[in-house]
């Protein structure tokens, strides 16, 4: 069944399941049995061995720790004891206090993770964490709603990041692009040189982006997004209850103190930052052999062992500056179980999305829709809609950007070189937006899953209330990619796609205005 029509079976079974159930634990787990079954011939004793082998596959390979799993894992679990106690100590709330004294509305307290988002640049998974801290006391205070929350910091972590070429996924594609053009001997222009002529033809990151700020100002709260942001308007409650836990929730799991001060939440983020970045830095040099300009630097650093530093010192700090508060106040012990205890669902979700990415990439299911793509016959100038629309669904399906970047970006650049190698940038922009946009879409998408945690919302419901604003930016993006492949501009569709993008908000704010 491997690399055959048959391979799509888990991955849209899941999907299905996500959408009618609504609990995307079950969901992904039937997803893992279904593939194992479908890869061992339905054998049970040997499907059952194979779950168990790629879960232990996590934590160790070829006799070896797994250790950038086992980092990133242990940073979610610091993350959450740091949050503890930046919260046990008040200093979030002091926070609160303090932007409420200078950010007057709501509409300013949704700007903070929304410029904060595009600021935080350099990596999606600590855009994505580091956005929800610093942002979460602000939206609390004015009543945000945590999915709104999310979508603010998922539509705006991935989409930045994958523009910026100082960045851990701008380093990536770049040397991907490199070796796109040795293979095809294309020397017009240089790996760099040709990322940043990309930028432009990127149409869906500037349509998300576009209309992450139009949803601010014209308070555009579209399907299931309504109800979140009207029962957190009306009744107080962020997340929806019905849910059970949401992870780095640490709402009445100990009393906060009551002398915090800003210093409390600032300097354990402070540290977060700096930490993770000079780590960063540092491992970049480490394996760039001698050419440590910034871009090898990016290209070859560890993200998860810098996250894992960078979550030590900010536990540290944080640790440090409570103890130094007086007393009455929440026992260590009690405020560090709850911190490890808040990350526990987004732990439980990453590793069954590991899990059944995994199985959808031995069933070799991006493999068989690149092959169906790459024998089709494809009028050239729908090829950068096609690529987008296929990467998009490869993203969608497999959850992961960088797998698609990895599987999409040779084909569309061998049929681009082939066919027009006029089309070789556009065709590889394509790439990258299809990517993003299936990645905003899919529940088992390490971002998506992320970006929920940070923002301390349930995972479903971040799925479900992006998807509508993924969709409007896509179809812009797709109307882009019809203009630029008959008329090989790359500006005018960019343009056209960010006028349909308004005209919809538009259209919508008037047809439902929203108030507060």
């Amino acid at each position: 069944m491997e690399g055959t029509i048959f391979s799509l079976v888990p991955a849209i079974l899941m999907l299905i399941l996500v959408l009618v159930t609504r609990r995307v634990i079950l969901s992904l787990g039937i997803g893992i049995i279904v593939g194992a079954f479908m890869l061992t011939q339905m054998d049970i004793g040997a499907g059952l061995g194979l779950i168990w082998s790629i879960f232990a596959g996590i934590f160790v390979s070829e006799g070896a720790l797994n250790t950038g799993n086992l980092y990133l894992l242990s940073f979610l679990f610091l993350l959450g004891v740091a949050t503890a106690f930046m919260t046990a100590s008040g200093g979030s709330r002091a926070f609160g206090k303090w932007a409420v004294e200078r950010i007057r509305t709501r509409k300013g307290a949704k700007l903070v993770p929304s410029i904060l988002g595009i600021i935080i640049f350099i990596d999606d998974y600590f855009n994505a964490l580091a956005v929800g801290q610093v942002a979460r006391p602000v939206t609390d205070r004015y009543k945000v709603s945590r999915a709104k929350l999310a979508y603010y910091i998922d539509s705006t972590s991935a989409p930045i990041t994958v523009i910026s070429p100082i960045s851990s996924w701008g380093a990536y594609i770049i040397g991907t692009i490199g070796s796109i053009l040795a293979a095809n001997e294309i020397s017009n222009y240089q790996a760099f040189e040709a990322f940043v002529l990309m930028i432009p033809a990127n149409f869906y990151v500037f349509a998300a982006l576009l209309l992450v700020f139009l949803t601010i100002y014209l308070r555009l709260d579209i399907g299931p997004m309504k109800a979140h942001e009207n029962r957190a308007k009306d009744t107080g409650e962020l997340h929806n209850p019905d849910r059970g836990d949401v992870p780095g929730d640490l709402n009445n799991e100990f009393k906060e103190h009551d002398n915090g001060k800003i210093s409390h939440l600032i300097w354990p983020i402070v540290t977060l930052i700096i930490g993770t970045v000079g780590m960063m830095v540092y491992t970049g040099i480490q394996s760039s052999e001698g050419t440590a300009d910034i871009l090898s630097i990016f290209a070859n650093t560890n993200v998860n062992i810098s996250l894992f530093a960078g979550g030590i010192i900010s536990v540290v700090t944080a640790l440090v500056l409570y103890v130094g508060q007086p007393s009455p106040k929440s026992g260590l012990l009690h405020v560090f179980l709850q911190g490890l205890k808040a990350m526990l669902p987004a732990i439980y979700i990453l590793i069954a999305a590991w899990m059944i990415g995994d199985i959808i990439s031995r069933l070799q299911t991006g493999e068989y829709l690149a092959q169906q793509f790459s024998q089709a016959d494809i009028n050239i100038s729908y090829l950068p809609l096609i690529i987008f629309l296929l990467s998009g669904f490869m993203a969608l399906s497999t959850g992961t950007s960088w797998g698609t970047f990895g599987i999409m970006l040779p084909i569309a650049g061998e049929i681009a070189a082939v066919t027009d190698p006029s089309f070789l940038l556009p065709a590889l922009s394509a790439v990258l937006a299809g990517s993003v946009f299936g990645d905003h879409c899919s529940p088992i998408s390490d971002t998506t899953i992320l970006s929920s945690t940070g923002a301390g919302a349930n995972h479903i419901d971040h799925v479900l209330t992006q998807l509508p604003y993924a969709i409007i930016a896509a179809v812009a993006a797709s109307v882009g990619y019809v203009v630029l492949g008959l008329t090989g501009q790359v500006w005018v569709p960019l343009l056209l796609s960010l006028i349909i993008v308004l005209i919809t908000a538009l259209i919508i704010h008037k047809l439902n205005p929203e108030k507060g």
